[in-house]
């Protein structure tokens, strides 16, 4: 069963139409006019749309059939129903014309009963086809982006289901976080978990193009609109058209071409540079990015205050790699596997001594500093197994400031309480048990101490693997 609107200002002719579809089993409801049409399609979801070529006789600059399939079409974008058009003047130019702009087919009247069953029957299958498809799409989609999307910390996954409920929305997204949090990698979610999947996902870096050039680039110039413009060159935004949009770096853009980008959100329609008045209809979904306090921005009046609304609808916050507790783990091993096969290495694993300083280091460069640290270690060293000399200076001595600043405030103590050596040393055993899990070989590796040495002072104290 299909849901059919049929669209029909003579009321013999829509009662007509409508007993002839009902009596297929299908649902249908009638109007008489385009306005009326484009109410019923934003407030229910159909299959197929049989609409008059000619509506409303009487009014002159009433939308004919086809005006009212791409008006459909602005509104509802990749949502838009099967149109099939009918008329009593079918002609090989108006049939012409309504294929080119996209319905499903054309119908002359008087109507044939077995062949508008049969139009209305394919209309539909080739809705049900498209949804598959679209659902099929946005699941592989999904996947993919999702093996690029590492990590297990509780901080990290309340990000990645607030990125896939919003996805189902057409809502500007704001994603914000430090260089190297993965937010375009967000980006991508957001986009393959959407009814936009198999659209295009397109990116631009607004940091990384001068403001010169970044107008043209976003909007798109007609030939002649400046000195090096021989042709005319589609922007990104029409580009992404039935995608996604992702502007990171959004806070680098400069005031004037914010002017531009918010009346491009608010009118849904942008004119090329150069263009002489003509306006291009945009059907996306926009998200951008920034690692900027963009409230900050608001205040000192860098950004406007318009667009800021307007960006940040639902805002998710990409949470830095020092905030991950556990996911350092996780990444550093997947980048390990990652950079041995491609550079046909031999590593296996990383050790745990190398482990333990990438786990204290606060990685201000995050994810991406990361994978750097990793690929540096790759390249560079040999063996099977990652050990802590492989890895930079800054991750190695970073363990040694924090073992000092540790050390020294261990004394402090120490003089402050007058504890006995051996009193302070069993506390510095537990204290080390305690933190890695009872683990007696890593205890002896943190604490500089070989297994069996460390093992014969637990037993001489009394010290459990449990403290």
């Amino acid at each position: 069963m299909a849901r059919v609107l049929v669209v029909e200002d003579v009321r013999s002719q829509a009662l007509f139409l409508r007993r002839l579809i009902e009596v297929e089993g299908h649902e249908v409801v009638t109007v008489s006019d385009a306005r009326s049409a484009l109410e019923a399609l934003e407030g229910e979801a159909y299959d197929v749309v049989l609409t008059d070529l000619r509506l409303n006789r009487e009014e002159e600059e009433s939308p004919d059939g086809i005006a009212l399939f791409r008006l459909a079409q602005d509104m509802l974008g990749i949502e838009t129903p099967s149109f099939v058009i009918l008329t009593a003047h079918g002609t090989v130019a108006t049939a012409r014309e309504a294929l080119r702009a996209g319905v499903y087919d054309f119908l002359t009247k008087p109507v044939d009963p077995t062949e508008l069953s049969a139009l209305i029957r394919n209309a539909a299958e080739l809705r049900r086809l498209h949804e598959e498809h679209r659902a099929l799409t946005q699941a592989v989609a999904v996947q993919r982006v999702g093996e690029k999307l590492i990590g297990s910390s509780p901080a990290f996954q309340r990000v990645l289901e607030l990125a896939k409920a919003a996805a189902g929305s057409e809502a500007t997204i704001l994603v914000r976080g430090e260089s190297g949090t993965g937010k375009e990698l967000l980006a991508e979610l957001i986009h393959a978990a959407s009814r936009r999947a198999d659209g295009p996902f397109v990116k631009v870096n607004c940091g990384a193009i001068p403001e010169n050039l970044l107008e043209a680039e976003l909007f798109g110039h007609e030939e002649g609109a400046f000195t090096s413009a021989h042709q005319a060159r589609k922007g990104r935004f029409e580009v992404a058209s039935g995608g996604t949009i992702f502007l990171d770096e959004i806070a680098e853009m400069s005031p004037s071409l914010q002017v531009k980008l918010l009346r491009v959100l608010q009118e849904r329609e942008l004119e090329r540079l150069g263009g002489q008045g003509e306006t291009i209809p945009l059907d996306l979904r926009l998200v951008a990015a920034t690692n900027r306090d963009l409230e900050g921005m608001v205040r000192e009046g860098t950004f406007r205050e318009d667009l800021y609304y307007r960006v940040n609808v639902i805002a998710l916050q990409a949470p830095p790699l020092r905030e991950r507790h556990g996911d350092v783990e996780l990444l550093a091993n997947h980048f390990c596997a990652r950079f041995t096969e491609k550079n046909r290495k031999q590593f296996r694993q990383i050790s745990p001594e190398a482990l333990q300083l990438l786990r204290a280091y606060p990685w201000p460069g995050n994810v991406r500093e990361l994978e750097n640290v990793i690929e540096r270690a790759v390249v560079l060293g040999r063996g099977e197994v990652i050990e802590p000399s492989h890895l930079p200076p800054t991750v190695r001595e970073r363990k040694l400031a924090d073992a000092e600043e540790v050390l020294g405030s261990a004394i402090d103590h120490v003089l402050d309480e007058a504890l006995p050596l051996e009193t302070f040393l069993g506390q510095v055993i537990e204290g080390a048990l305690r933190r890695h899990g009872g683990n007696v070989s890593r205890t002896a590796s943190a604490l500089g101490m070989t297994r069996r040495a460390l093992q014969y002072r637990m037993n001489r104290d009394g010290i459990r693997h449990s403290s």
